[in-house]
Order: C-alpha cells, then structure tokens, then sequence
C-alpha cells in the first residue's frame, strides 16, 4: 500500500499550483522584451504558458537518411551543413540555400525572406529539418522546412527524441520557448489535478501533472496524443460547466412554469396548419412539449436546415402557450424576418383564435403604443420583433416563452434579456444554419438539441455553378432569361460601398480566399447593373446599413415583384422567402463561409421552378479555395457543409462570429476529438444535476478551474 504523502510534501505541491496564477515574470528567463513578446502570445501567467501547448511534433527518432527520404513525402533527417548561400534573385526577395549532406547523399533546403538564418547556421553545423521531400534541378530539396541547430559534435543516433513545436511570435524563437517551458515545468509543474481522481479513472485519462509533461516534452508521439486529449477534455468539460452553471445562477429563484400542452388553441392551430406535421416536426414538437410541461425551465435548440419547417414546429409551442393563458416573445435578428414571421404565422394564429401583434424599429409610434400596452396588461398572447422587444418600454403581463430565431447572431447577454422579462421563461432557440453535432454541444452545452434533417417540400431544387470574374456574362444572361419568365434574382455583394477595406469580412481566414484585387460593393454593383450590365430590368437595394423602413420597403418592392433584381449583402441570408426568385450571384463567394453561402442559395428555388445559383470566384481552378467552393456543386445538404466547414475553420468562426465575448477553444479540436466532447458534456450533466452550483467540497477546485478559464460567462451576471 503506497504511503500518504507528508503534510510538508502536499503543502509544497499546493503552493507549485497555486503559483499556476502568478505573473509569468516570476520565470526563469522571462523579463522585459521576452515577457512582452509572450504577452502578445496571450501569455500573462505561468497557467497560459502551461496550456500553451505545441501546435507539432518532429519525432526525431525516426530520422531518415537522406537517399532514403521518399519524394513527396514528410521526412527527418539529421546532417550536416555543406554550403550556406543567401541570393536576391530580385529586390525585397531574399532567399537561404542550405546544402546539407550524410553519408548517402545531398538535400538542398530553401528558406525565403529569412535571411538571418543565412547568420545563425554554419557551415559544419549539424542540423535537423523536417518537411516535404522534393526533387528538381538535380537534387532532393525541402522548402521552408523546420530546422533546428543541433551542434557540430550532435548525430542522428543522440538526438533521438521528439521535439515539440510551439506557436511562437517576434520576440520568442521555438528554442527559447522550449527553454522557458522547460523551467517552468521544473519550477511549478507538479500540481495537484482539479478533476476527481474517480474521472479521471474512469475516463482512461493521464493525471495533469503527467499531461502537462508529455504535451510539452512527450517520451513518444503516442504519449503526446494522450496527453493533449487530457488537457482538451479539461477545456471540454469546463466550458459545458460554464455554461450549465451560469444557467443555474440565472434560473436561481425562479419558479418554472408547466405548460398546457393540449387545448383548444392547440386542436385549432394543428387543424389551421395548411399540411401535416413530418416525422421530424412531429418528433421536435414533444420534446419542445415536453419540455414545456416538466416543472422545469426549458432551455432547448432546434437545428434545421433551410426549410424544414422549424416556423410550423415554433406554432405548436406558441399554442401551448396560449392554452396555458399566459404569453409568447418571438424575436428575429432582422426587421425582415420578423414581418416575415408575423405575415406567415399571423393568419394561422388568427384562426387558433390567439391574439398577436409585431414591433420593430420602423413600427409607427402609435402602434407600438398600443402593442406595448396590450402586452403589459396580458391581453396580447404572442409578439413578434426584433431587439425592439429588449427595450425598457415593453413588459409582459405573464412572459413563459422565449422564441429566438437564429441565436448565433445575437449575444449571450441579449437572450438573458429577453427571458428576465418573464421570470422562469422557457427558451425555444432556433436556427436555420446548420450546426455540427459536437460545435452546437461546445457552444450551447446548457441547451437541449432538436434536429429537423430533412425537408417536408422539396421544392424544385437548386443548382450551384461556379463562375470565374471573367465568366459572369452567363450569370447575367440566366437573370435576363428569369425576368423574360416574370421571374426574379439576387446579386450579393461582401462589401456595402466601395470605401469599406473588408476588414471586417473575416468569415474565412486566410489562404481560403482568393487574390482578387478588389471586392465588390453593393452600391458600385446596383450602379454598373442600371447604367450597361441589365439597364433594362429594374433593380434595387437592399443592405444591413439602410435604416428599418428603408430595408422594409426594399423587401417589400422585390416581394410583391416591382424589383426584378435585388443587389444586397448577407441581409438576406436567413428567412427571406420570395418563391418567384429564382436565380441568384454571388460575388466574390470566396470571402463567404460555406454555411452562408448554403444559406443564401436557399433563397432561390423555394418554389415550382428550379432555382441557379452562380458562384463568382477569382481562385485557381485546382487551389484549395476553388475545391472548398465546389463542395457547393457537389451537395444540398446543409449538415455536411456545416462538418466540411468545421474541418476547414477555427470552431468560433463557422457561425460567423465569436460567441461569447470572444472566448474560443485553444486546445480541444472539435472535428478529431468528438468522443472526448460527447463525453465532457455527459460528465458535465451529471455533475451538474449533483451540484449545480459547484459548492460541494469535492468541487471546489473544479469551480475555480471554470472560473479561470471561462469567468466571460459570469461578468454580466456578477454585475447585475
């Protein structure tokens, strides 16, 4: 039986994680330049350096020699430096030539605008490079490889370890951080592990200590494997505790209310329906109803790619409500979208005999006044708006429903708003953009999920074709050929006018757009259209920066058929429903995630006639960017866009924004490590359910540990 460590021993190990809170600048080797630089890497405190973990591994104990290294393949080998050359070939073009030589023969490795490594290697020095083996000119050669100066005495048989690769920045080269981390792991890194020793057992994890070890200076690759997995199930179930405990403070007090869930308004609704709930609504609509009958809070996200039906099963809980007698907030991101639900879910809540109304920014004053009062004395079941329904001027009588559409594009803080206005509110999120399994459990763990696949109606289907800049005049002749049918089409631009640079344009990142010198803006677009590209059709605008009338009476101008094309940006992206628009171009595609792109061509086709999508792109046929457009060609379906999009993006990108006030995942990898998030939001759950609030003694250190890393989910609420 192994002996109980010391007091003297388990106070030292306290101290070394306590010390995981400190400054950086306690460190060996950090002060001034060195600590600035690892500030700008996000590093303020020995726990970043810790969880700073390397981005890649060169295992150098698989070196291969250099007449062995297949070409086009990865390879390390280790020699000797032959000939160290800078060249110019042309101004501000500086170039490295290492040739480096074994035993069996000569590599040629080419660094560009890297001229100081033509002063930090010698010739004589043994150096390790790693990277994709090429052949031209005579000789084997590696382009832009990773080196490392071993020494002139090092041979491939010492050197047999591998080495980790951390991101670095100006001020910090890979050796030194390896250095620091190297100090700080002799220094502190013994520290006690926050999470239960029956998890972590139970899990197959590796203790922290031990994580933190093999992650920065594994024993193999594998142990490497295993202890990043450790170390992003950490961050994993942390951010589901997060989440689930910032809902327990917010529901703290509240008395839940248990819906009706079969009435009168709720025979009437179904029967007023102009078709039959599918499978699918029918399978969303009583878990929503269930939900709503638990004497608990609802807090539930139904997913459903364009036109599934989420509306219908969105009726169904507006009824419950009304049953219930109590009331209904339906908010939408656009004024657009909340007349559009209002005009399609009007009609048929008037047959359910349930009264409703509409608010947004562009509402006439007298009207809102009359919306607000009826709200605030319970004699209005249902309001559809915008966040004009967040503003201080309008209360509920007995608010039990929260309906958000499209939650990504609203703020963690803006859907508490909604909900305190009615104290023990359920929550109904919604979104047409189709969201991977394991992002929608990282991003809304404290959310139930509903998902509608498939689509009740068809429709006539839409084809997407990609189009070079060059090409676009068979774009506009489809869009002539629409409007000779009476039909419509929408041109979509990424920039409003020609003075926005595109900065804020950041829905992929860099190297999965093209070089196009200049983007398109809506107003230069609508402009050329009139004067010379289709002068004899008319077309209009319609962008985000247009005050609410302004957009309503564009919307309303295409929707009854006045406008024949309609020039916009991604305003149009979610709920626009004109069945006559049948075509559609997008300019510069390459500036759009995947998932908005899905969307939007879900504008066209939506009726008897098939809808075209031309997809406008100034990329390379052949270059990543052009292979992660033709995904479009290729498939409908919006949930395998959405996992494509996953592997080509930063999870907190996909949705177009940073949720949360910026907080992301550093460690875990949501498309490789879907088991471990699976697992974290189990885990999460029942730890949750024992103690919502983390107050347990078994939990405190687990408390803090959320705390430090996702404290952003709590500031609002610890201000209020």
């Amino acid at each position: 039986m192994a002996a109980r460590p010391s007091i003297p021993s388990a106070a030292e190990r306290v101290q070394r994680t306590c010390a995981l809170s400190d400054s950086v600048s306690r460190l060996r080797y950090v002060s001034g330049a060195r600590e600035e630089a690892l500030r700008r890497l996000g590093i303020a405190r020995v726990r970043d350096l810790m969880l700073h973990v390397p981005h890649r591994y060169l295992d150098f104990t698989r070196v291969t020699e250099i007449a062995r290294a297949d070409v086009g393949t990865d390879a390390t080998i280790v020699a000797t430096v032959d000939r160290v050359e800078l060249k110019r070939p042309r101004p501000r073009m500086q170039i490295v030539e290492l040739s480096v030589i074994d035993e069996t023969g000569v590599l040629v490795a080419t660094f560009f605008r890297q001229p100081w490594i033509a002063e930090q290697v010698h010739v004589g020095d043994r150096v390790a490079l790693s990277g994709k083996v090429e052949f031209s000119y005579g000789f084997k050669r590696m382009k832009a490889p990773f080196h490392e100066v071993l020494g002139p005495a090092a041979g491939a048989g010492g050197y047999a370890r591998v080495l980790p690769v951390h991101p670095v920045g100006e001020g910090v080269t890979a050796s030194w951080m390896r250095r620091i981390v190297a100090a700080a792991l002799a220094d502190v890194g013994d520290v006690c592990d926050w999470l239960p020793a029956g998890l972590v057992a139970r899990r197959g994890l590796m203790t922290l200590a031990r994580a933190l070890r093999e992650v920065h200076f594994p024993t193999s690759v594998a142990a490497a494997g295993r202890a990043r997995r450790r170390l992003a199930y950490d961050e994993l179930l942390c951010l589901q505790l997060a989440l689930l405990c910032r809902q327990s403070m917010e529901l703290a007090g509240v008395e839940p209310v248990s819906h009706v869930t079969a009435g009168p308004h709720m025979d009437a609704l179904l029967a007023a329906l102009p078709f039959s709930l599918t499978d699918e609504q029918r399978a969303a609509a009583d878990q929503i109803l269930a939900d709503m009958a638990a004497p608990r809070v609802m807090n539930r996200l139904l997913l459903g790619d364009v036109g599934t039906g989420k509306t219908a099963v969105a009726a169904v809980a507006l009824a419950a409500v009304a049953d219930t007698g109590t009331q209904a907030a339906v908010m939408a991101p656009t004024s657009v979208l909340a007349r559009q639900y209002a005009e399609k879910l009007g009609p048929v809540l008037d047959e359910a005999r349930v009264s409703w109304a509409l608010v947004t920014g562009s509402t006439p004053a007298d009207e809102r006044a009359i919306a607000e009062m009826a709200a605030a004395r319970g004699e209005l079941t249902v309001l559809f708006g915008t966040t004009a329904l967040l503003s201080e001027g309008i209360e509920f009588a007995a608010l039990s429903l929260a309906v958000i559409d499209e939650q990504h594009r609203f703020g963690v803080d803006q859907r508490a708003a909604l909900r305190r206005k009615g104290a023990g509110a359920d929550l109904l999120a919604m979104t047409a953009t189709p969201i991977p399994r394991t992002l929608a459990l990282s991003l809304y763990g404290d959310v139930e999920l509903s998902e509608i696949r498939r689509r009740p109606r068809p429709g006539a289907g839409v084809e997407t074709r990609l189009v070079t800049p060059d090409s676009l005049d068979l774009a506009w002749g489809a869009i002539r050929e629409a409007a000779a049918a009476g039909r419509q089409a929408y041109v979509i631009c990424p920039l409003v006018d020609d003075a926005d640079d595109g900065a804020e344009l950041d829905d992929v990142p860099e190297g999965l757009t093209s070089a196009a010198p200049r983007l398109r803006s809506a107003t230069s677009t609508l402009a050329d259209l009139r004067s010379h590209v289709l002068p004899e059709l008319s077309c209009d605008l319609l962008t985000g920066r247009m005050a609410a009338g302004e957009k309503d009476r564009a919307m309303e101008r295409f929707r009854s058929g006045k406008t024949q094309v309609l020039v916009s940006t991604t305003v149009v992206e979610v709920g626009v429903d004109v069945p006559n628009a049948t075509v559609m171009v997008v300019l510069d595609a390459d500036r759009f995630g995947l998932a908005t792109l899905h969307q939007l061509r879900g504008r066209v086709g939506r009726g008897d006639v098939a809808g075209t999508v031309f997809l406008s792109s100034a990329a390379k046929r052949g270059s990543t960017v052009r292979r992660r457009l033709s995904a479009l060609e290729r498939t409908s379906d919006g949930f395998e866009l959405a996992e494509l999009d996953l592997r080509l993006r930063h999870e907190g990108e996909v949705l177009g924004y940073r949720q949360h006030g910026g907080v992301t995942l550093r460690i875990s990898d949501l498309e490789a490590d879907r088991d471990l998030v699976e697992a974290a939001h189990a885990d999460a759950r029942a730890i949750a359910d024992e103690d919502a609030r983390l107050r347990a003694p078994a939990h405190r250190a687990m408390a803090l540990e959320v705390r430090d890393r996702f404290g952003a989910y709590f500031e609002e609420l610890d201000r209020a």
